[in-house]
């Protein structure tokens, strides 16, 4: 069955970096975008990133763009966000996702996803 298993999360100083990795099994990697997604406590879950399946494009929301970079590898099946310059409000767990609807983005459009990783950015 698909599996999308997230880790590389913990917790950093205000300015510090992350690399969040995510390791997908048990579907077609290479025909699915791959994103990012983060939810912090009582807030709704907000794409952070996403990559096309050749990884040619990316987009970022505004709230990230110049600090966090994400890229994938297919010939691995691995997608890794690189968190950079971080900040308190960047605290959330992060979740990864795959899907196939090309310009949908949204949570209810994602086929699979993984359990998360948690972010804590302290000051």
């Amino acid at each position: 069955q698909a599996q999308l298993v997230e880790s590389g999360g913990g917790s950093v100083q205000t300015g510090g970096s992350l690399r969040l990795s995510c390791a997908a099994s048990g579907f077609t990697f290479g025909i699915h975008i791959m994103t990012w997604f983060r939810q912090a406590p009582g807030k709704t879950r907000e794409l952070v990133a996403a990559i096309s399946t050749l990884g040619s494009n990316t987009k970022y929301s505004d709230s990230v763009k110049g600090r966090f970079t994400i890229s994938r590898d297919n010939s691995k099946n691995m997608v890794w966000l690189q968190l950079s310059n971080l900040k308190p409000e960047d605290t959330a767990d992060y979740f990864c996702a795959a899907g196939t609807h090309v310009g949908r983005l949204g949570p209810q459009d994602m086929d699979y996803w993984g359990k998360g990783t948690p972010v804590i950015v302290s000051t």
